[in-house]
């Protein structure tokens, strides 16, 4: 598989990641075990996991797998600290909440480092000089080798990556953030892609298959063993399953028909060759599914097929982002020497 750098780093990390959100809940110990494998053999190297996925039976599951499957010397393990389950807040930013966080997931995942470690989410109640530094110290100490956000609008990701860059040498340079980002949610396009082809820092974009739907699986209904027929997932599929999405999965199984390849392939070779796009995290609920992501290594879609992708998909933005648009520069023309 081929390799890419980590925004403006030094790591190279295959163009394809592993995700573990189901592992230790949905995927269970057999099942992951195939999923790395099958991923390792084929050349992949990244695996992204979190703190809380499964209350941390994800990175233990995966700390048990390093020791006797996959080498931990042949994978760049991604990891996340910082969300909470608490009533008045979804992020804790805290020194006090995160350094003990990263100690508690390199124990369950059996390891001295990780090669990333994450912020999961942006939190408006702690300094965000506080959270960088949290981020400097783990890098510092040698419990992480590189540093990155996930979950930062546009504004809050350049910020922290002018912030890391402003004192260099001390400070941790962000390499990467994580994001939705799919045919079906490219909200990233409007200022976090932006900011982060402008700071170097690379996207890992998540739910790349638009969280399944792109698959084209649920064009005949919802099935059972699919996320959105889950108790648990199905409010997390939802949102995609609406009349603009179904107009997209059309035009991406179309692509697919006239390529002669799935509409996986489609979808997941459309995000993999975005600008900024590093690896997009695949989160494969068996083998068989893994290995048919994996198989679109070897596509890459002709210019039309992703103009016209690009055409059905967009999505509306106005001013700022666009000044040309019908009316905004008459507009202001005419505010403008009101205001003078």
């Amino acid at each position: 598989m081929e390799q890419r750098h980590l925004g403006r780093t030094g790591l190279r990390v295959s163009r394809i990641g592993l995700g573990t959100l189901t592992w230790g809940r949905d995927t269970d110990e057999h099942d992951a075990a195939d999923l790395l494998k099958t991923f390792w053999e084929a050349g992949g190297n990244l695996v992204d996991t979190a703190d809380v996925y499964g209350d941390g039976e994800a990175e233990y599951l995966l700390g048990q797998l390093m020791e006797g499957l996959v080498p931990r010397r042949d994978l760049v393990i991604s990891t996340k600290a910082g969300s909470v389950r608490e009533p008045d807040r979804r992020f804790d930013g805290s020194r006090s909440h995160l350094l003990p966080a990263l100690d508690a997931s390199l124990a369950r995942l059996g390891t001295d480092y990780v090669d990333v470690w994450h912020v999961h989410g942006y939190d408006p109640r702690t300094p965000l000089d506080e959270t960088l530094q949290a981020l400097d110290l783990a890098v510092s100490s040698g419990r992480a080798r590189y540093a990155g956000v996930s979950n930062f609008c546009g504004w809050q990701l350049a910020k922290a990556a002018t912030w890391q860059l402003s004192v260099p040498g001390i400070r941790t340079r962000l390499a990467s953030t994580q994001m939705e980002y799919s045919l079906l949610q490219r909200g990233v396009e409007r200022e976090v892609l932006p900011a982060a082809l402008d700071l170097g820092v690379g996207l890992l974009p998540s739910s790349p298959l638009g969280r399944g739907v792109l698959t084209g699986k649920y064009r005949g209904g919802t099935p059972a063993d699919s996320r959105g027929g889950s108790e648990h997932l199905a409010p997390f599929v939802a949102p995609y399953l609406d009349d603009t999405a179904s107009g997209i999965v059309e035009a991406v199984t179309t692509a697919a028909d006239g390529l002669a390849v799935t509409a996986l392939q489609v979808a997941l070779a459309w995000v993999r060759d975005r600008p900024g796009v590093v690896a997009p995290i695949v989160g494969a609920r068996n083998a068989q599914q893994l290995t048919a992501a994996l198989s679109v290594e070897a596509l890459s879609l002709p210019d039309e097929i992703c103009r016209a992708l690009d055409d059905v998909s967009a999505p509306v933005h106005h001013y700022p982002d666009d000044v040309s648009i019908s009316g905004t520069e008459a507009d202001y023309r005419y505010w403008e020497p009101q205001i003078r």
